[in-house]
């Protein structure tokens, strides 16, 4: 069951993210790679480069992982609450206002990486502890039509979408 989702299992609004997610494999898998992955290449950055910003209004490397943390935790939540039955509808957040909100510029990047990975840690668990019936059980989050799985596809496109835009405009390498 830890396969991408069906395309009626979320909204236009979801697509571009899960489109990135590779189409093989099972999803927590491929999620706990991600993470290994993603902490390989931030220990690699060094200070500097976390404060660094491509153009003035743009988002510094530790404002992209303070971002990542607020998005796992929130894609999270909503992922436990549909997961166990819940059909509240779930609000979506404005990212831009989260990011000025959270002040990550206070911690060093190390300090931002440390608490990225207990995020994920977290996440990690909750993905493992889901019973298999509860990939395929929809709610709907931020307007739109989403399963679990999805939402797992979610998690994992997102932060593969940002490693894209931090290798292609913060460091000018290719992905």
């Amino acid at each position: 069951m830890e396969k991408r989702p069906n395309r009626n299992e979320y909204g236009d609004f979801y697509a571009n993210y899960i489109s990135l997610v590779p189409e093989n494999g099972e999803l927590v898998a491929i999620f706990r790679e991600q993470s290994q992955a993603i902490f390989a290449f931030l220990g690699e950055l060094s200070d500097v480069q976390g404060g660094y910003r491509y153009a003035p209004e743009k988002w510094n490397i530790k404002q992209i992982i303070g971002h990542l943390i607020d998005n796992d935790r929130i894609m999270s939540y909503r992922l436990l609450r549909i997961a166990r039955g819940d059909k509240t509808p779930l609000a979506g957040y404005e990212e831009n206002d989260y990011v000025d909100s959270g002040c990550f510029d206070r911690f060093t990047l190390k300090q931002m990486i440390d608490h990225y990975k207990l995020v994920r840690e977290s996440t990690l668990v909750l993905l493992e502890s889901l019973p298999q019936e509860a990939w395929t059980r929809t709610g709907t989050a931020n307007d739109s039509l989403i399963s679990v799985r999805a939402l797992i596809c979610v998690l994992i496109g997102h932060v593969i979408h940002h490693l894209n835009v931090i290798h292609e405009r913060y460091l000018n390498r290719e992905v």
